[in-house]
């Protein structure tokens, strides 16, 4: 019954870390990750000011940031969900030291998910406090991301998904490097606002194969406190850079991704991995193209925010499908 309890709150775990995932995605997207200037309430309220008093009141408080309610709203959502996220692993980590002697039930994954996810929170605060700085918005949707890994594995792991797959287990480990250093190449290039670096051009950029682009500027990872990063603060051609880098790195990535989805599907054993790893993949390229061609629809901006996760999370179960059950 304990285990049972414990599996559930694990897949209920994942689906909530994946809701907060996209949620920060359409958050961040719809340049609303300063909708409320302080943390973690929001204009020194627990929700969000709504009448024409409150906000009245938030603006003389913060003259400087004038409520915008479209996104203090999206703001907060993100937050009530990250919360609920935030208990849901306490709990689940309070269950998995609990039962820490049953050799089924996974429970070191959880743990450093309950102490990471403290982490996580301190990002999100950083990310107002600091005013969208990128290293910082960065490390969150990283930091997300890696949450979301470790609570899969968890509740993989409870569900009986072990061995069976004789993939190296180093390939995967490569997969997920690639994947992850991709994901972080995303979240820069959203962070400096280089996503439209390109005009709208695909496979070249600025009509040029080689355009002019300041990658010395482009990866300078600290710019000290203070600073206003909201609408980007490098030039044309430090987020050419960016935005180049992420396009070249995702070939490799590509390669290497579409190797493994090639060997899985090989075996029976993990068949259907590797088909949803290799569709994962095409969708993901071609909403990545889709995001550069169109300018950045917010649906689509999202869902490549999502693929993502999803792609990462198709690997870390062929992963667990090629690791021996406990003993």
């Amino acid at each position: 019954m304990r285990s049972v309890l414990f599996r559930r709150l694990a897949w209920f775990a994942v689906v909530l870390v994946f809701g907060v995932i996209l949620l920060g995605a359409y958050t961040r997207l719809s340049h609303a990750g300063l909708g409320c200037p302080d943390w973690p309430g929001c204009y020194g309220e627990v929700t969000w000011p709504k009448h024409d008093a409150d906000i009245a009141a938030a603006n003389a408080l913060h003259p400087d940031r004038p409520v915008e309610v479209h996104k203090a709203w999206k703001e907060m959502v993100h937050r009530y969900f990250a919360g609920l996220l935030m208990l849901t692993t306490f709990v689940l980590a309070a269950l998995a030291v609990r039962n820490r002697k049953d050799i089924v039930q996974p429970w070191r994954a959880v743990m450093f998910a309950a102490f990471f996810i403290l982490f996580q929170a301190a990002l999100g605060m950083w990310t107002v406090t600091w005013k969208l700085k990128p290293i910082v918005v960065m490390g969150h949707l990283l930091g997300g991301l890696a949450t979301m890994a470790m609570l899969a594995w968890t509740a993989m792991r409870a569900s009986g998904v072990h061995g069976g797959a004789t993939i190296k287990r180093a390939t995967l480990v490569v997969a997920l490097v690639l994947v992850s250093i991709q994901i972080a190449l995303g979240g820069w290039t959203s962070a400096n606002y280089a996503a439209f670096a390109c005009a709208m051009d695909y496979p070249t950029c600025l009509q040029q194969w080689w355009p002019q682009a300041d990658f010395r500027e482009a990866f300078v990872l600290w710019r000290g406190i203070g600073v206003d990063y909201e609408g980007g603060v490098l030039d044309g051609p430090a987020r050419t850079a960016i935005h180049l880098t992420h396009r070249w790195f995702a070939v490799l990535v590509a390669g290497h991704v579409l190797m493994v989805a090639l060997k899985a599907m090989r075996q029976p054993a993990t068949r259907n991995f590797g088909r949803a790893i290799g569709a994962l993949l095409v969708l993901q390229i071609l909403l990545g193209i889709a995001n550069v061609k169109f300018g950045l629809p917010l649906w689509v901006a999202t869902a490549h925010n999502g693929i993502a996760a999803a792609l990462l999370f198709s690997l870390v179960a062929l992963l667990a499908r090629t690791t021996p059950a406990p003993r």
